[in-house]
């Protein structure tokens, strides 16, 4: 329905439920030819999770880190982000002396609205069980003018100066000027 919004109906016809698993026999749509189509969501009053943004990057020292929009479900991995940046990172990201992030503060960086701002978050594996950790967070929140955007970008001690900001902001810049932002102030 997101993607496809000319879709006018969908009939699955017959649908066989058995057990725990559902057969379809049939299926038949109809379309609207006179809808266009759109870039984005414009039709849609909440915009949904970007998939298409998921991916794995390169460090220039060959490290690979999964970046990816970040996700209501991950206020865990935020909060143990920022309580593990030292005290002057995060005095740089947040521009106070912050001791820890309050509930409303955790949902309101993990619980984005994909259609004005964007938060994408680099990802490392810890260890060899397959724990992962956030190294890395950049996000733009549009302003009310819809033509520029604040931008913050802040990265794990452990990690700075191995190009985890510069992979982040180059994905933020692209998704910035798809939404049609001209500018980035930070």
């Amino acid at each position: 329905v997101c993607a496809l919004p000319w879709v006018r109906g969908l009939t699955l016809d017959p649908v066989i439920v058995a057990g725990s698993r559902a057969h379809v026999g049939g299926a038949s749509f109809d379309v609207d030819p006179a809808r266009k189509l759109l870039r984005g969501y414009p039709h849609m009053a909440i915009h949904p999770y970007p998939v298409e943004l998921i991916g794995d990057v390169p460090l220039r020292d060959g490290t690979v880190l999964h970046v990816r929009p970040i996700r209501p479900e991950d206020a865990d991995m935020e909060r143990s982000f920022v309580n593990g940046l030292s005290e002057q990172t995060r005095y740089y990201r947040f521009f106070y002396r912050l001791s820890e992030l309050t509930p409303a503060m955790l949902a309101r960086f993990t619980q984005v609205d994909y259609d004005r701002e964007l938060a994408l978050v680099a990802i490392a594996a810890t260890d060899e069980g397959g724990s992962q950790a956030f190294v890395g967070v950049a996000r733009y929140i549009a302003n009310p003018d819809r033509l520029s955007a604040e931008f913050a970008v802040v990265v794990a001690d452990a990690w700075q100066r191995r190009g985890v900001a510069r992979v982040l902001m180059q994905g933020l810049i692209v998704c910035a000027k798809r939404r049609g932002l001209e500018r980035l102030e930070g």
